[in-house]
């Protein structure tokens, strides 16, 4: 049977065109910068840019054979994180010795994992830096749910679109005002951060693009050494609480400022973060001789899936293994639901346990009784932990066959775990696998990680089994 025909496609066509058109807009915007700074490189961004808007706008034009759901907007949402990166490759082909390593770079970017592919990042020009951490904070938010909030009105294709990036959360009844009121959001906090690092001594362009990458959860470094190249503890604490920000949920710091009110000190994903930030803390600075801060930065780092670091790949190589194990869990947990952070997620991590907790007391209690499960005084439904576990068994599945690979390729199984799982939470620390020496194939695996883990698995194999209808007779 075929669940995506011909009508499907046209769909899908259709509001993908519209998302490519804000890719190619997007793509033009680091103009500003190479025009500031005289760089003479206009054309790596106009042309890229301007091929995406028209392409786009040829498939904004397809009609509309059927009504939107779910399923296409899944399909878009997937098609469009490789368009994004293809157009991003593009303009950086001319920095990097091959299309691969360019596509790399800007799957990275745009899916706010933060590897590189560039050895020495601070002899790019600033307005490639710019289009790096512009893609991460775009990519924060939600390519998608950004694109739509700016150019959609409320509606049907609205709620599908936004559904399609693993988002349910809102603000206000209408998807349409939740998204916008979003933005609004993720912009205003984005400028205070801004101001809080240029007050505190950091360069203007610094301070822009550590923000982007710091907001957004993404980390792309703008030096070699990320925010380390500082040595300035102020910088560090205020990338600390940007970090924890961007890994709180959106609903959770709206409310907050709305109602001024520490709302999020009485959200059970933002008390569960703090607890294990303590608690990570506290076991890595008896069992490491790391300093204070520099453990306290990474874990922060980790959990809320940003991957900045204070250390460069060879001096996180060397790390103990307790470091690493310690490390590596927090890289799977991530941060809260609905927030800009990647990984398992703070909430499915609840569920989860709730879930075991659940068997344990069915086991123990008598037949008659009903064992009813609540977070925050909610019902929890079977299903939503029945979700929870479906999507760890997938997660798990799919960072271990990227681990085999690269184990395959005969990296050190342990650094390869740990550069793997960074990849699928859309982390960023490395231990120097991740490299443009990296073989092609290890590469492409690489960068399926960091797509499926952004869009949170199912959008991807909801493509992959359209791709099979494709090829059906």
């Amino acid at each position: 049977m075929k669940y995506i025909v011909k009508n499907d496609w046209y769909t899908v066509g259709r509001h993908l065109g519209t998302l490519m058109i804000g890719i190619g807009i997007s793509t033009l915007i680091p103009l500003i910068m190479a025009i500031i700074y005289q760089e003479n490189n206009y054309l790596n961004f106009i042309i890229p840019g301007l091929f995406s808007i028209i392409i786009g706008y040829f498939f904004h034009k397809l009609p509309a054979k059927a009504t939107i759901k779910i399923k296409h907007g899944m399909i878009v949402s997937s098609l469009t994180w490789l368009w994004a990166g293809l157009i991003g490759s593009f303009v950086m082909i001319a920095y990097t010795p091959d299309f691969i390593s360019a596509f790399f770079e800007n799957i990275s970017a745009w899916t706010t994992t933060g590897f590189t592919m560039f050895s020495d990042v601070e002899v790019l020009p600033y307005s490639i830096l710019f289009l790096r951490c512009f893609e991460q904070w775009i990519g924060g938010l939600g390519l998608v749910t950004l694109m739509i909030g700016i150019s959609l009105q409320s509606g049907k294709t609205v709620t599908q679109l936004y559904r399609s990036e693993a988002r349910d959360e809102k603000i206000s009844p209408s998807i349409g005002n939740t998204l916008k009121k979003l933005i609004k959001l993720y912009i205003g906090v984005t400028i205070v951060g801004v101001l809080i690092f240029i007050v505190a001594g950091m360069p203007i362009f610094d301070a822009i693009c550590n923000t982007f990458t710091s907001i957004s959860t993404g980390g792309i470094p703008i030096k070699n050494n990320s925010i380390g190249f500082y040595h300035n503890n102020l910088f560090n604490l205020i990338s600390i609480f940007i970090m924890i920000i961007g890994a709180t949920s959106f609903l959770t710091v709206y409310k907050s400022i709305r109602t001024k009110a520490l709302s999020f000190l009485r959200d059970i994903q933002f008390q569960l973060m703090i607890f294990l930030i303590i608690i990570f803390f506290i076991i890595l600075y008896f069992t490491t001789d790391m300093t204070a801060m520099d453990l306290l930065f990474h874990v922060v780092s980790s959990i809320t899936t940003t991957g900045s670091s204070l250390d460069t790949n060879t001096q996180i190589a060397n790390w103990s293994s307790v470091a690493k194990v310690m490390i590596i869990l927090l890289m799977i947990i991530g941060g809260s639901t609905g927030s800009t952070a990647g990984a398992i997620k703070l909430m499915r991590v609840i569920l989860i346990f709730k879930g075991f907790y659940s068997q344990v007391m069915n086991v123990l209690s008598p037949e008659s009784r009903v064992i009813k499960l609540k977070i925050s005084n909610l019902k929890i439904n079977e299903s939503s932990i029945k979700e929870a576990n479906n999507y760890l068994s997938l997660y798990m599945l799919i960072l271990v066959i990227g681990w085999l690979v690269l184990i395959f390729y005969g990296y050190d199984p342990f650094n390869a775990l740990f550069d793997v799982t960074s990849a699928q939470g859309n982390i960023g620390l490395s231990t120097g696998i991740i490299s443009v020496t990296m073989p092609v194939f290890a590469k492409i695996m690489i960068i399926i990680n960091m797509w499926s883990g952004r869009l949170e698995i199912i959008s991807l194999l909801v493509l992959i089994r359209a791709g099979f209808d494709v090829l059906k007779k």
